[in-house]
């Protein structure tokens, strides 16, 4: 039996951001929604899609450079 660390971490890390991004959509929009009502809601909802896009895009640039560097290691 192999045990590769590092995908483990990086499974772990990828599990524990998923489940903070939905506890911050759930938890954080089930509050928007009851207090201020659903326009609230889905104006919270775009301005956290706003505030995580160049979260997202660098961390795809990121994959994408690692990528490269893998494939060109190869040949």
């Amino acid at each position: 039996m192999i045990r590769d660390l590092r995908r483990y971490a990086r499974q772990t890390t990828v599990r524990l951001i998923v489940g903070g991004i939905l506890l911050i959509l759930l938890v954080g929009g089930g509050l928007i929604l009851y207090f201020y009502g659903s326009g609230a809601l889905v104006l919270g909802i775009l301005c956290f899609i706003a505030g995580l896009t160049p979260i997202v895009l660098i961390v795809f640039i990121l994959s994408l450079l690692e990528w490269i560097v893998k494939r060109e290691r190869g040949n």
